[in-house]
């Protein structure tokens, strides 16, 4: 493992996705799942989100996308939460769903909006 890869991907990992998510995936983890937490953080983090040619709102915004088309619900919600710190708006949100919607299904729409719906709703009640 490159250490300040792992670094830079933990810092990327929390900045978007929140201490709270990160401490529990990383101390959760076993000696079976160790490895694969580190190698999320080192790649995906630090070498994939830590490449700065895109910014964080930019690749929240792909990832919406990308996941909704795949179907990977629990990822798509983890990721919309992370899209809100990123700086990705409510009307953003709606217009990649409906993008989503037009080349992938209405059916995932549906179930993006439905998500999406709960996600805002718990994040408006944070804020008062």
């Amino acid at each position: 493992m490159d250490k300040d890869r792992f670094e830079k991907g933990l810092a990327m990992r929390r900045k978007t996705l929140g201490d709270a998510y990160v401490d529990k995936a990383l101390t959760e983890a076993d000696d079976f799942s160790r490895p694969f937490q580190e190698l999320l953080t080192e790649y995906c983090w630090g070498v994939g989100w830590g490449d700065e040619t895109l910014s964080p709102k930019t690749r929240s915004m792909l990832n919406l996308a990308i996941l909704a088309i795949l179907g990977r619900m629990p990822e798509w919600e983890i990721h919309l939460r992370g899209a809100l710190r990123n700086g990705v708006s409510k009307a953003e949100i709606a217009a990649i769903i409906t993008h989503v919607s037009l080349y992938a299904g209405i059916p995932v729409g549906v179930e993006c909006h439905r998500i999406a719906r709960q996600v805002l709703s718990e994040e408006s009640s944070k804020e008062q």
